[in-house]
Protein backbone atom coordinates (compact mmCIF):
# COMPACT_ATOMS: atom_id res chain seq x y z
CA UNK A 1 0.00 0.00 0.00
CA UNK A 2 1.31 3.70 -0.73
CA UNK A 3 1.78 6.01 2.03
CA UNK A 4 0.02 9.55 2.20
CA UNK A 5 3.53 10.78 1.57
CA UNK A 6 4.61 8.72 -1.57
CA UNK A 7 0.96 9.83 -2.63
CA UNK A 8 1.36 13.59 -2.23
CA UNK A 9 4.58 13.27 -3.47
CA UNK A 10 3.23 11.84 -6.94
CA UNK A 11 0.38 14.23 -6.45
CA UNK A 12 3.05 17.38 -6.76
CA UNK A 13 4.64 15.23 -9.85
CA UNK A 14 0.82 15.17 -11.61
CA UNK A 15 0.81 18.52 -11.10
CA UNK A 16 4.62 19.31 -12.79
CA UNK A 17 3.63 16.97 -15.53
CA UNK A 18 0.34 19.29 -16.06
CA UNK A 19 2.74 22.01 -16.45
CA UNK A 20 5.23 20.66 -18.72
CA UNK A 21 1.99 19.90 -21.13
CA UNK A 22 1.24 23.49 -20.78
CA UNK A 23 4.55 24.76 -20.92
CA UNK A 24 4.88 22.64 -24.22
CA UNK A 25 1.16 24.13 -25.65
CA UNK A 26 2.66 26.94 -25.46
CA UNK A 27 5.64 26.62 -27.20
CA UNK A 28 3.86 24.88 -29.73
CA UNK A 29 1.75 27.79 -30.44
CA UNK A 30 5.00 30.34 -30.34
CA UNK A 31 6.71 28.08 -33.29
CA UNK A 32 3.01 27.98 -35.07
CA UNK A 33 3.04 31.81 -34.90
CA UNK A 34 6.66 32.00 -35.87
CA UNK A 35 5.45 29.82 -39.55
CA UNK A 36 7.48 26.59 -37.75
CA UNK A 37 4.60 24.46 -38.43
CA UNK A 38 6.99 21.24 -37.65
CA UNK A 39 8.39 22.64 -35.03
CA UNK A 40 5.01 23.72 -33.59
CA UNK A 41 3.61 20.12 -34.22
CA UNK A 42 6.45 18.69 -32.54
CA UNK A 43 6.01 20.54 -29.07
CA UNK A 44 2.12 19.69 -29.66
CA UNK A 45 3.38 16.18 -29.39
CA UNK A 46 5.04 16.24 -26.69
CA UNK A 47 2.13 18.15 -24.96
CA UNK A 48 -0.05 14.95 -25.69
CA UNK A 49 2.86 12.91 -24.23
CA UNK A 50 2.97 15.36 -21.09
CA UNK A 51 -0.41 14.49 -20.47
CA UNK A 52 -0.36 10.92 -21.00
CA UNK A 53 2.30 10.75 -18.42
CA UNK A 54 0.37 12.32 -16.31
CA UNK A 55 -2.59 10.46 -16.72
CA UNK A 56 -0.33 7.18 -16.17
CA UNK A 57 0.23 8.43 -12.72
CA UNK A 58 -2.97 9.32 -11.85
CA UNK A 59 -4.41 5.43 -12.99
CA UNK A 60 -1.23 4.52 -10.96
CA UNK A 61 -2.51 6.46 -7.46
CA UNK A 62 -6.11 5.24 -8.30
CA UNK A 63 -5.04 1.80 -8.21
CA UNK A 64 -3.16 1.62 -5.08
CA UNK A 65 -6.39 3.22 -3.82
CA UNK A 66 -5.19 6.52 -3.15
CA UNK A 67 -6.12 9.96 -3.55
CA UNK A 68 -5.77 12.20 -6.50
CA UNK A 69 -5.50 15.72 -5.51
CA UNK A 70 -5.44 18.34 -8.33
CA UNK A 71 -3.97 21.85 -8.35
CA UNK A 72 -4.01 24.80 -10.28
CA UNK A 73 -1.37 24.52 -12.93
CA UNK A 74 1.44 27.43 -13.56
CA UNK A 75 1.02 29.85 -16.64
CA UNK A 76 4.51 28.81 -18.98
CA UNK A 77 6.71 31.66 -18.89
CA UNK A 78 6.97 34.38 -21.72
CA UNK A 79 8.14 33.77 -25.46
CA UNK A 80 11.76 32.94 -26.15
CA UNK A 81 11.24 34.88 -28.94
CA UNK A 82 13.72 32.12 -31.10
CA UNK A 83 13.66 28.90 -31.60
CA UNK A 84 17.16 27.99 -29.68
CA UNK A 85 15.67 29.53 -26.51
CA UNK A 86 12.98 27.46 -26.88
CA UNK A 87 14.92 24.33 -26.82
CA UNK A 88 16.94 25.61 -24.08
CA UNK A 89 13.77 26.11 -21.96
CA UNK A 90 13.04 22.77 -23.29
CA UNK A 91 15.75 21.18 -21.62
CA UNK A 92 16.15 23.28 -18.58
CA UNK A 93 12.61 22.27 -17.85
CA UNK A 94 13.27 18.74 -18.73
CA UNK A 95 16.58 17.98 -15.94
CA UNK A 96 13.85 19.85 -13.77
CA UNK A 97 11.52 16.91 -14.61
CA UNK A 98 14.29 14.54 -14.23
CA UNK A 99 15.33 15.83 -10.83
CA UNK A 100 11.61 15.04 -9.45
CA UNK A 101 11.82 11.90 -11.11
CA UNK A 102 14.89 11.06 -9.28
CA UNK A 103 13.73 12.49 -6.08
CA UNK A 104 10.41 10.39 -6.22
CA UNK A 105 12.38 7.01 -6.62
CA UNK A 106 14.98 7.95 -3.82
CA UNK A 107 11.67 8.90 -1.76
CA UNK A 108 10.03 5.16 -2.81
CA UNK A 109 13.52 2.95 -2.37
CA UNK A 110 13.70 5.35 1.26
CA UNK A 111 10.04 3.79 2.16
CA UNK A 112 10.82 0.37 0.43
CA UNK A 113 7.66 1.05 -1.76
CA UNK A 114 8.98 -1.72 -4.35
CA UNK A 115 6.10 -1.24 -6.29
CA UNK A 116 6.55 2.72 -6.80
CA UNK A 117 9.70 2.20 -7.07
CA UNK A 118 9.42 -0.50 -9.91
CA UNK A 119 6.60 2.26 -11.75
CA UNK A 120 8.88 5.03 -11.82
CA UNK A 121 11.73 3.06 -13.51
CA UNK A 122 9.73 3.77 -16.84
CA UNK A 123 9.31 7.21 -16.03
CA UNK A 124 13.56 7.80 -15.11
CA UNK A 125 14.33 5.49 -18.92
CA UNK A 126 11.21 8.21 -20.67
CA UNK A 127 13.62 11.02 -19.10
CA UNK A 128 16.77 9.88 -20.81
CA UNK A 129 15.50 9.73 -23.75
CA UNK A 130 13.81 13.32 -23.49
CA UNK A 131 17.05 14.95 -22.53
CA UNK A 132 18.70 13.12 -25.31
CA UNK A 133 16.32 14.00 -28.40
CA UNK A 134 16.31 17.54 -26.99
CA UNK A 135 20.36 17.63 -26.81
CA UNK A 136 20.79 16.30 -30.31
CA UNK A 137 18.11 18.90 -31.59
CA UNK A 138 20.07 21.99 -29.65
CA UNK A 139 23.31 20.44 -30.91
CA UNK A 140 22.04 21.22 -34.58
CA UNK A 141 20.07 24.68 -33.74
CA UNK A 142 24.08 25.41 -32.44
CA UNK A 143 25.70 24.86 -35.42
CA UNK A 144 23.89 26.18 -38.09
CA UNK A 145 21.98 28.83 -36.22
CA UNK A 146 18.14 28.85 -35.99
CA UNK A 147 17.21 31.09 -38.91
CA UNK A 148 17.61 30.05 -42.83
CA UNK A 149 17.99 26.68 -44.37
CA UNK A 150 18.93 24.84 -41.65
CA UNK A 151 16.18 25.96 -39.55
CA UNK A 152 13.67 24.66 -42.60
CA UNK A 153 15.71 21.30 -42.53
CA UNK A 154 15.14 21.12 -38.73
CA UNK A 155 11.71 21.95 -38.40
CA UNK A 156 10.52 19.61 -41.71
CA UNK A 157 12.45 16.59 -39.29
CA UNK A 158 10.68 17.54 -36.24
CA UNK A 159 7.15 17.76 -38.49
CA UNK A 160 7.96 13.68 -39.21
CA UNK A 161 9.75 13.42 -35.69
CA UNK A 162 5.56 14.80 -34.63
CA UNK A 163 4.10 12.55 -36.64
CA UNK A 164 6.18 9.16 -35.25
CA UNK A 165 5.45 10.20 -31.65
CA UNK A 166 2.21 11.12 -32.28
CA UNK A 167 0.98 7.52 -33.43
CA UNK A 168 3.05 6.01 -30.82
CA UNK A 169 0.91 7.36 -28.70
CA UNK A 170 -2.12 7.22 -29.97
CA UNK A 171 -2.79 11.07 -30.19
CA UNK A 172 -3.54 13.40 -33.17
CA UNK A 173 -3.20 16.93 -33.70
Amino acid sequence: MISDTMAARLNAQINREFYSAYLYLALSTEAEGMNLRGTGAWFLAKHHEEMLHAMKMVRYLLDQSAEVALTGVAAPPPKAQAVLGMFERTLKHERTVTAAINDLVDHALSEKDHATGIFLHWFVTEQIEEEATVNDILGRLRLFGDSGQGLLMLDNELAAAAQTMGQASGATA
